[in-house]
């Protein structure tokens, strides 16, 4: 059995039961980043000795925690006090926080091990980095949250942390074929996340399971996890939502979302079209003015006194979006909030919309993220979101489904993954 291969769920309940240790499960997970690291390039810091020390006292504690010995990787925005936060930047290479970030205290606290952080953009916004597809090494992972889905996507880390403002978490999560989970908007403490854009940064979840997913949202905030036996005894309603930018979307991703919509139908789910109120449609472009502004400010230190270390892209953002007048910015948040008030009334019908998870595969080269056309709506109104991999497209990359519900209804967003991902594998 290769142990890195392994759900979080099913190696935390092998090392409870004495099955397998934490320790053999780390090293599984690091002796698959030695073998594919070279080609992958998803670690930005990774020590396999601390990762041992740290998998060997679990062991000696008994494996305490829902994450007992269970190996998590953490998107490079976020602080750890062990091992160096660079942030993708030249400007903090070799940084060091005296604390970790909430959310990595948080793991420990839960017996998960923090195996290393994971490659991101720079700041986590658009520049990538040089981490590769693990499905074509010729083709983006996504950004920003690049290592963090290529390492779980490889079988190197069951479970690992990203960020999402714009699509950061479900866009990579869909290009490497996995399972990506943006709760809603403030379940995940962001304590110790190098700051994007205040109203927006969420922390995300990348997984190959739902169950995964759920889990460690479980073990940092609190959520209720939920009972997947119990609660996908009912089919979902599903209102299918091909948004006003489908004519964006790959002729791929608008077969599979059809088929998908389809294949759940005639599995049981109450499947009904939903348009979403025609003023939404400003969304795509409140997102990218509010993200823009809100980083030029959240980045004021970075480009008053290193503006040389920064890549000439973000310098270019931040002189656009500095001239930007407040009342754009404040017109743009006024529009966000009369949406969200609006968004609970497009589920009258339905528990979750389906709708893509990216316009189509991910792009060939790594120097682009592909495009978070179908995921800045929900970042914007604070929405929980799931992606699946459902299919594969033309070049015979993964493509996915996405779910989304309205705020702070992160269970049921979740059974309806759950639901529909077995629906489709049968």
């Amino acid at each position: 059995m290769d142990l890195n291969r392994l759900s979080a769920a099913d190696a935390a309940r092998q090392i409870a039961a004495g099955r397998i240790t934490a320790e053999e499960l780390v090293r599984a997970c690091l002796d698959r980043i030695a073998a594919r690291e070279g080609e992958i390039r998803a670690w930005a810091h990774c020590d396999p000795d601390a990762a041992i020390a740290q998998a060997r006292a679990v062991d000696r504690a008994g494996a305490k925690g829902v994450l007992g010995g269970v190996p998590v990787g953490f998107k490079d925005v976020i602080d750890t006090a062990d091992m160096p936060s660079e942030y993708s930047s030249p400007i903090y290479r070799g940084h060091r926080p005296r604390a970790d970030a909430a959310c990595v205290a948080l793991v420990r606290n839960a017996g998960g091990i923090v195996l290393g952080k994971t490659v991101t953009t720079e700041f986590a916004w658009r520049v990538p980095a040089h981490t590769r597809n693990p499905h074509h090494l010729g083709h983006t992972p996504g950004g920003s949250s690049s290592g963090s889905a290529a390492a779980v996507a490889d079988f190197m880390v069951p479970l690992a942390f990203g960020t999402q403002t714009g699509g950061s978490t479900i866009r990579p999560a869909a290009f490497c074929g996995i399972v990506g989970y943006k709760p809603s908007f403030g379940t995940i403490n962001r304590a110790g996340l190098k700051a994007l854009a205040e109203s927006l940064d969420t922390l995300g979840i990348l997984a190959r399971t739902v169950e995964d997913c759920a889990l460690l949202a479980h073990a940092v905030s609190a959520r209720a996890f939920p009972d997947f036996a119990a609660g996908l005894t009912r089919a979902p309603r599903i209102g299918l939502c091909r948004t006003p930018r489908w004519k964006d979307a790959s002729s791929d991703t608008q077969a599979l979302l059809e088929s998908a919509a389809a294949s759940l139908s005639g599995k049981g789910a109450a499947v009904r079209e939903v348009d979403l109120p025609a003023d939404f449609a400003r969304l795509y472009e409140d997102q990218v003015l509010i993200m823009n502004y809100e980083g030029t400010r959240a980045l004021a230190w970075e480009r008053f006194n290193h503006p040389e270390l920064l890549s000439e892209d973000l310098r270019n953002t931040f002189a656009a979006a500095a001239a930007t007048p407040r009342e754009k910015y404040d017109e743009a948040m006024r529009h966000a909030r009369r949406c969200r008030q609006l968004f609970a009334g497009c589920f009258a019908d339905c528990d979750v919309l389906l709708t893509p998870s990216a316009p189509g595969e991910a792009p060939a080269g790594i120097g682009s993220n592909g495009s978070s056309l179908f995921n800045r709506t929900w970042t914007l109104l604070g929405a929980p979101c799931v992606t699946l991999p459902a299919g594969r497209g033309a070049s015979g990359l993964p493509l996915g489904v996405q779910f989304v519900a309205s705020y702070d209804e992160d269970r049921r967003v979740l059974l309806a993954a759950e639901w529909a991902r077995r629906a489709l594998a049968n």
